[in-house]
């Protein structure tokens, strides 16, 4: 799907916009947005209105063909509810209405003439930005693996998003973030959705060398010998029992200055979960092969990044490898020693994600970063905290981490990709004592995703750290089954924000 500008001024008249389709929105109290008044000349929208064909409530539509005085092939009345009342929530229902009608229509093009200068707490730019999301997003298939497609209508492929002439520029900045946004999202949840037979740790290495081909970046892959001579004795105990050869992979954007100290992003990329000897349930055990989702979201926030040439230095790091049991995989009561040297007792092999992250987050002192936020599929705990609406955010307090927590809520909510706050305490940590090392991999069923946040804390003292749990909103299950991925636009969006407050 394409996705462009339109601009008007004071001499054109938005009547004369010659396109397959125009959308403009209509109000529950029978009133007309500006732009639909604009296209009533004849009266035939609010004759429309008037005799109840459409209520103008959120989610409503009414394709009208052929308006006397309207170039436009078709004219599409989006409900908006309440005139002035208009939210993010409504806009996003009514780019979602946009979305399902024009994948039904023929021409070439559309028009969207909404109000997108109207709504509360949000300005321009997040609008277009959210409706090429949502548009895309409708359109997204996972068949990729399918030996025929699935069946989709011809649809209209091209969007032109109608604007001031005055606020052209921000439109296009938004439009060019938005393509960069779904592109990023759509190669997280193509990545989630491959199975484990596929989506191995090399193919996420090949993955990562693509990108960095493509958008001219620095990658490198350390494999099992290089990991040895770095004494990863934890990430390594977990690639024990699979064969597949786990994969360390460095990925560089280095958009900012020679000196800035990079933001690095760490993200557990466990290609598929069986939990070791401490084997999983079969059912729903498919699922797992979405357990490197932290992984895929940071090689979708690289791409998004690099496609809009961020000036700003950010470090990808995943540790890849899958977690089977076999005669050579870590039992539990074995004892393991960390990169750091820190030595921790394996009582559940199930609880592999920290034992993979812990050496990636003592790897990345190297670089000096001025953050480091690590992102997992860690616990079903933070599924039970959480459900399937926010991520779990875990940090340290004080006036650092405090100030990089709000900088990760703040970008949630300006996306929808939203995350809570979740403690990080001393009283914690007593939990994983270990009789016979320095500490255990699992604190008991209590807390469960504070206690594993707690483990990855030991490894990230050195430099300011968040961890983002997204074992509840990095995929649905269901009907629905498929990778979200999220938190690629909370990620993206917090670096934009880094890199403007850098100019």
């Amino acid at each position: 799907m394409d996705f462009s500008i339109k601009t008007i001024d004071a001499k054109t008249s938005i009547a004369s916009l010659k396109a397959g389709c125009i959308a403009v929105g209509i109000y529950e109290n029978k009133k007309l947005s500006p732009q639909a008044q604009a296209l009533d000349k004849s009266g035939e929208i609010t004759a429309a209105l008037k005799s109840g064909d459409i209520s103008g409530k959120p989610g409503s539509t009414l394709l009208l063909r052929k308006i006397a005085g309207v170039a436009a092939e078709r004219v599409l009345l989006i409900g908006l509810g309440a005139d002035g009342e208009l939210s993010d929530k409504v806009m996003s229902m009514a780019a979602l209405c946009v979305a399902r009608v024009i994948a039904t229509l023929g021409g070439n093009d559309a028009v969207l003439a909404l109000p997108f200068d109207t709504i509360k707490d949000r300005d321009l730019a997040w609008a277009i930005r959210n409706s090429i999301l949502v548009l895309r997003e409708n359109s997204y298939r996972s068949d990729t693996l399918k030996s025929k497609k699935e069946t989709t209508l011809s649809g209209i492929k091209k969007v032109a998003f109608l604007v001031a002439a005055a606020k052209a520029a921000v439109a296009k900045e938004a439009v060019a973030q938005g393509l960069a946004l779904a592109n990023g999202i759509d190669l997280t949840k193509e990545l989630g959705n491959l199975p484990g037979n596929v989506c191995t740790p090399t193919y996420l290495a090949n993955t990562a060398k693509k990108l960095a081909k493509e958008f001219k970046l620095s990658v490198e892959v350390l494999d099992r010998k290089q990991l040895e001579a770095l004494k990863m004795g934890s990430f390594l105990s977990v690639a024990r029992g699979g064969g597949e050869a786990p994969k360390f992979i460095i990925i560089k954007h280095l958009g900012g200055k020679a000196k800035d100290a990079p933001t690095v992003l760490v993200g557990k990329g466990i290609t598929f979960d069986t939990g070791g000897i401490s084997l999983k349930g079969g059912a729903g055990m498919d699922e797992m092969k979405y357990d490197m989702c932290g992984a895929g979201s940071v090689l979708g926030t690289i791409r998004a990044i690099a496609e809009l040439k961020l000036k700003l230095n950010v470090i990808g790091v995943i540790p890849a490898t899958e977690n089977m049991p076999s005669g050579t995989a870590t039992k539990p009561g074995d004892i393991v020693t960390s990169m750091s040297g820190q030595t921790i007792e394996v009582l559940n092999t199930d609880a592999e994600g920290r034992l993979v992250l812990c050496d990636a987050l003592t790897y990345v002192e190297r670089f000096k970063p001025a953050a480091v936020v690590d992102i997992a599929t860690l616990t079903g705990a933070c599924v039970t905290s959480l459900g399937h609406h926010n991520s779990g955010l875990f940090t340290r307090h004080d006036s650092a981490h405090d100030a990089l927590a709000n900088e990760l809520l703040s970008a949630g909510k300006a996306t929808g990709d939203t995350a809570w706050r979740m403690p990080i305490e001393d009283s914690y940590q007593e939990q994983l004592k270990s009789n016979f090392a320095d500490m255990a991999n699992i604190g008991g069923p209590a807390g469960g995703s504070i206690t594993a946040a707690c483990f990855l804390e030991r490894y990230t003292k050195k430099y300011t750290w968040a961890h983002l749990d997204i074992a509840g909103t990095a995929w649905k299950s269901g009907a629905a089954k498929g990778a979200t991925g999220r938190p690629v636009a909370l990620l993206t969006t917090f670096l934009m924000n880094r890199a403007a407050a850098a100019k």
